[in-house]
């Protein structure tokens, strides 16, 4: 159902992004927020969202006063979300409102998605939509959490978790992970590539990474995995192994998993593994519809193996991901309720 963009000029009948701004909230994940989902697109040549921002009050205090929020809707705005994201206050002992809390739990009744960053788990648990349901918060609040909402599976190793029509992630740059994770379930991987060039930033780290990620402090010397990580980006369909890309590194195999370990929170197969099928994506994006050809380019050697990875990653078989994201289709994958990727 079309609905009346908060932007002048814009499209009306795309899906509706809707961000609750609570008193107190991060200005952080807000500028993620509007990064991701609320800036035109002119270099992709369509808008992908329609975003706008709402709030229980006229004027609302942002953290610690850094400023106050004004101009924008009240919390009926919430009411046409088709996605949903909720306050993430840091001071999460405090109880939150219930007007907020009832907008939550009325958008997740009509099957909008709804997503929740660094302290937002809590909002979506104070609001009862977590129980039995994986989330993550920010690793300095997950005893916190726990002891509060036992009925929550939560993992607090992790960027980001995305269980289906709720998804939440750690705190700070965890909230730019999971926007481009979601921008690539709508749109596909060229899409979420897009916006992270113009983001300048890493397009895609896969959720199941480390929150805390150790790195070198600058005055020991240049151990950066740079220069191995673009040779293998270029040489995907070629037999990569660990200790190919331990030797191009001039180091050990054990070396090489400290560092990605260190720099990156993963394993270089986990690594390999997710550059390949991400380039897979793309390939099928881009019109290739010889599934044993795409599992080939891509260095994931077989149609069976290309299936198994897709389904496993996305949710999707690939002839699902062609038909939702390749050439000729229309609505560039978003569905109008916002829910879970397509199940094939």
């Amino acid at each position: 159902m079309a609905k009346e963009s908060s932007h002048p000029g814009r499209t009306t009948g795309v899906h509706r992004v809707v961000v609750i701004v609570d008193e107190n909230s991060n200005p952080f994940e807000l500028g993620c927020v509007t990064e991701v989902f609320g800036l035109r697109r002119p270099e992709i040549g369509r808008d992908l969202y329609d975003f706008g921002l709402c709030s229980p009050e006229p004027r609302t205090l942002m953290r610690d006063g850094f400023f106050t929020l004004t101009g924008v809707g009240g919390l009926e705005t919430a009411d046409a979300a088709d996605t949903l994201i909720v306050p993430n206050r840091p001071d999460v002992e405090v109880p939150r409102r219930g007007d907020v809390l009832d907008a939550v739990r009325r958008a997740h009744a009509r099957g909008a998605r709804l997503v929740g960053f660094c302290s937002g788990a809590f909002t979506l648990a104070e609001a009862g939509v977590l129980d039995g349901r994986r989330a993550t918060a920010h690793w300095q609040w997950a005893a916190s959490f726990r002891a509060r909402f036992p009925l929550v599976r939560l993992e607090s190793d992790v960027l980001f978790v995305d269980d289906g029509d709720i998804l939440t992630a750690a705190g700070s740059a965890a909230a730019l992970d999971l926007g481009l994770h979601i921008v690539r379930r709508d749109h596909g991987a060229e899409v979420a590539n897009s916006v992270s060039r113009r983001l300048v930033f890493a397009a895609h780290r896969d959720g199941g990474q480390r929150q805390f990620v150790e790195r070198p402090v600058p005055d020991l010397p240049d151990e950066s995995l740079a220069p191995v990580l673009a040779w293998a980006q270029e040489r995907l369909d070629s037999p990569l192994t660990v200790s190919g890309l331990a030797a191009r590194a001039a180091i050990s195999p054990a070396t090489l998993h400290r560092r990605f370990r260190a720099q990156l929170g993963t394993t270089p197969l986990t690594w390999l593994t997710g550059e390949r099928l991400a380039l897979a994506c793309r390939l099928i994006e881009r019109g290739e519809s010889r599934f044993e050809m795409v599992a080939r380019r891509s260095g994931l050697g077989t149609a069976a193996n290309l299936r198994a990875l897709m389904r496993r990653t996305t949710g999707i078989t690939p002839s699902a991901y062609r038909r939702r994201f390749g050439p000729g289709t229309s609505d560039g994958g978003t569905s109008s309720s916002g829910g879970p990727p397509e199940r094939a």
